[in-house]
């Protein structure tokens, strides 16, 4: 009998150099083969290695005149649980954010002789990076007043990579969607869910979908639900986005129906896409709506103890109703907000629940249950001031942090964590990270089991001057699930934007591997 052996070793390696998904262990010879078998058993075990390469999508920010947008980019670094990388890329070469093509205005999509549909004429980008980050654990930050700003592609290599986070803050000073916008740069995707969307007057919601490729168009479905189900919008169908563009799309041109409380699903026929939605209300000011997952259980957290206008919106996306249990974790416990015990929502359909008082006073987070197994997208509207002084932001739900969130963009005075634990009790540790790599600050604490707890971070030495980042990190217990409040008021309006702090994913992990391939020849 003859044997041919194949090492896999090399070839693993450098894959993962490449890639930063798999990185095997050096071989051991043949220890722990079986005997008479004729192949190699030598096995190791996986192990979680830092990412080697991150990128994010971040949408053109504003068209208005008086607005200014801050850029940070924040980089922690790996893990200390992690294992150090072998090879990988360049460590010495910086995080960009660089600009696409973006219509010139934020207009629908065209169709052309074809029929397909196509963005209206774009203005070219420049082609030098706007913001520049050069080194793990420092925070940089860029400003700009442009109402014409481009969309922006971040991307991270080597030790910038793990846990790499852009922020977006745009504060617009009047006009409509007046107020706090912010958003966390989000990686291109094939498929994103939005509930909160609207198609109503006196509203402007557009969808931003940004290709990061820079040789192949992308083509995107454009999907609306209601109460009663899909909402007709053939204008939606096959929006072809440009290589390495940004195409601004304003949902009620879609349908001829004016509608509030829709669920918006943006799919990828082909290519990826970044997408991002902008919700600007007359009265309400605005702020970026996140996208959510679908699941049976999802926590929101970040509501503001003065809420003054709290809304459920919640679409279920698969063949089954679902029938959900709301409940209300604030700082000491969890309630079932009075007459809205539970929310029903059948397959297909967007429902939504007026939940105006459920924090009394107390910040929290909304926990939902699908009792029967099914799944839901949810999402909150959330409203605080009175009169022609509100506010409005958004909430999705949100993952748990797992080893490690980040969030950027934090200042010294308006910034605030909400901390939920829907199950067991847990512990966190929360690291400022200071601009210009000043000394981080670090604070432990404690949330207990069915809580919301609500904490001024620690601002890094310093004084968090000229803004600074965050990570939360999980240390004991359960999961854990957070959202960062950013408040700064203006005229009298409490502007206000809350970002999720989801795991970062600052690792992957690499599968046991054989350390040698054997085939058998007879």
């Amino acid at each position: 009998m003859g044997r041919t052996t194949l090492s896999l070793f090399a070839t693993a390696a450098a894959l993962a150099a490449v890639t930063g998904v798999a990185v095997v262990t050096a071989p051991s010879g043949d220890a722990g083969s079986g005997a008479g078998t004729g192949t190699a058993r030598a096995t190791r075990s996986a192990a979680r290695m830092p990412v080697q390469r991150s990128a994010v999508v971040c949408p053109a920010p504003t068209s208005s005149e008086v607005a200014e947008t801050t850029y940070t980019a924040f980089s922690p670094g790996a893990p200390a649980t992690a294992k150090a990388a072998t090879g990988g890329r360049d460590a010495r070469r910086p995080a960009d954010l660089l600009p696409v093509t973006t219509t010139k205005s934020q207009a629908p999509a065209k169709k052309s002789e074809k029929g397909e549909k196509k963005a209206g004429d774009g203005k070219a980008a420049g082609t030098g990076p706007v913001l520049t980050l050069k080194a793990p654990g420092a925070p940089a930050t860029a400003t700009t007043d442009r109402s014409d700003a481009p969309a922006l592609l971040g991307s991270a290599d080597g030790p910038l990579a793990p846990g790499y986070t852009v922020q977006q803050t745009t504060a617009v000073a009047a006009g409509s969607g007046r107020g706090l916008h912010g958003l966390t740069c989000a990686p291109a995707d094939t498929s994103f869910w939005f509930p909160g969307v609207s198609t109503a007057k006196g509203r402007q919601d557009y969808v931003h979908l940004t290709n990061p490729d820079p040789a192949a168009a992308a083509v995107v479905d454009l999907e609306l639900y209601g109460k009663d189900g899909r909402v007709a919008a053939p204008a939606g169908e096959g929006v072809t986005v440009p290589p390495r563009s940004s195409v601004p799309v304003l949902l009620s041109t879609l349908s001829d129906t004016p509608a509030d409380a829709l669920t918006l699903h943006v799919t990828a026929r082909s290519g990826r896409v970044g997408a991002a939605v902008q919700a600007s209300d007359e009265k309400q000011g605005g702020d970026w709506l996140p996208a959510s997952e679908p699941a049976a259980a999802a926590v929101l957290p970040g509501i503001p103890a003065d809420a003054t206008s709290v809304r459920l919106v919640a679409f279920a996306p698969g063949a089954d109703d679902a029938d959900l249990k709301l409940r209300f974790a604030g700082p000491t416990g969890s309630i079932t907000p009075a007459g809205h015990e539970t929310l029903h929502v059948r397959s297909g359909t967007t429902e939504t629940a007026e939940l105006d008082g459920v924090a009394r006073g107390e910040t929290g987070s909304l926990l939902l249950t699908a009792e029967d197994g099914g799944k839901v997208v949810a999402g909150l509207r959330v409203t605080r001031g009175k009169g022609d002084k509100q506010e409005t932001a958004f909430l999705p739900a949100v993952e748990p942090v797992g080893a490690r969130g980040t969030v950027a963009d934090d200042r010294a005075k308006g910034t605030s964590l909400s901390l939920a634990a829907p199950g067991a009790e847990a512990r966190v540790k929360v690291t400022a990270w200071a601009a210009g790599g000043g000394t981080p600050a670090t604070r432990t604490y404690t949330v207990r089991s069915g809580t919301t707890l609500t904490v001024e971070p620690p601002v890094p030495g310093g004084g968090g001057k000229g803004g600074y980042a965050l990570t939360v990190e999980t240390v004991s217990g359960g999961p854990v699930h957070a959202a960062r409040t950013l408040t700064l008021p203006q005229d009298g309006v409490p502007a206000f934007t809350v970002q999720p702090v989801p795991d970062d994913r600052s690792t992957v992990e690499t599968p046991a591997v054989r350390s040698d391939l054997t085939t058998v020849t007879r």
